[in-house]
């Protein structure tokens, strides 16, 4: 019995991504190496053991609770057995994730002297686009005229549309004429086919050191720069999860918590309160966020 070939073709029949993929069978791989009998004698006792182990050898949360799902995945859907781990999930610590402000942003693209390079860092901020999205993308994906573009087959298997910003239209249609790309042409191109993500991640960690920024910055962190910002230009916290493409609004909240209180007109209740000596009234609006939109 090839378990692994069975998970495969079920998560792929279920349209799990192919990091999901990937990940599940390395786990299950690591776990078959150690039981080494037939699979269809695991026994719950044998995973709570495994992952027993795991918690002894201090494996991280995130590590415990993969391999969890993962042979619950395996002894559930493939082997047909019901499952009840003794094991609750793990906590993982919930950290907000790395962002630029808005200076942070304009020093790292300044700093890029490659014009390809640099378009793809905008466009990377711009639309706030996963790495793999914009990799992936194709000149037949954007609608240039209407300022929008398309994500085809995004995160969860799902198209979605992004905002294409003013400022990198003409620039995005020079390049696609000096590079004469047809409509089924991958947008930024190498020899052997669209840019990688490695090379993506390279540019952004030079650009960075180059910018003399303090802070751990990678693809993933100008996507939440572009999150983040919207919220702070008080944008409606739904329209943004939609853009993100975002399945629930609480994954979209966390932007709402890293944004500017003071973009986001925020007044402290102290100031609603009539103190003794207190004569002087604190203004905290903004001349240029007197629209700022309230986000409920």
């Amino acid at each position: 019995m090839d378990a692994i070939n069975l998970m495969e073709r079920e998560m792929l029949r279920r349209n799990y991504s192919l990091k999901t993929i990937k990940t599940y069978s390395y786990c299950v791989n690591k776990f078959l190496k150690q039981y080494k009998n037939n699979p269809r004698k695991i026994s719950k006792k044998d995973i709570n053991d495994y992952l027993n182990n795991l918690l002894e050898k201090k494996s991280c949360g995130n590590t415990i609770n993969v391999n969890l799902n993962a042979l619950k995945f395996l002894l559930e859907e493939i082997l047909n057995k019901k499952f009840v781990s003794r094991i609750k999930y793990s906590k993982t610590p919930k950290r907000l994730p790395e962002f630029l402000s808005k200076d942070e942003v304009v020093k790292l693209i300044n700093v890029i002297e490659n014009n390809k390079h640099k378009l793809m860092v905008k466009l990377l901020y711009g639309a706030g686009l996963r790495v793999s999205e914009l990799t992936n993308l194709k000149v037949k994906d954007l609608e240039l005229n209407n300022n929008y573009g398309w994500v085809r087959h995004g995160k969860g298997n799902k198209d979605r549309l992004f905002i294409i910003p003013n400022l990198l239209k003409n620039e995005l249609i020079e390049h696609i004429n000096k590079n004469n790309l047809d409509n089924d042409s991958w947008l930024f191109t190498t020899y052997n086919g669209h840019i990688s993500t490695r090379t993506i991640q390279e540019i952004i960690k030079k650009a960075t050191k180059k910018a003399k920024l303090n802070k751990k910055i990678h693809p993933h962190s100008l996507r939440h720069s572009y999150a983040t910002h919207l919220i702070e230009d008080g944008y409606d916290l739904t329209l943004v999860q939609s853009l993100l493409g975002h399945k629930s609004p609480e994954t979209t909240m966390v932007y709402v918590h890293m944004a500017n209180p003071k973009l986001l007109s925020v007044k402290s209740p102290l100031d609603n309160l009539q103190l003794e000596n207190n004569s002087e009234k604190l203004d905290y609006e903004f001349k240029n966020n007197k629209d700022t939109k309230v986000i409920t």
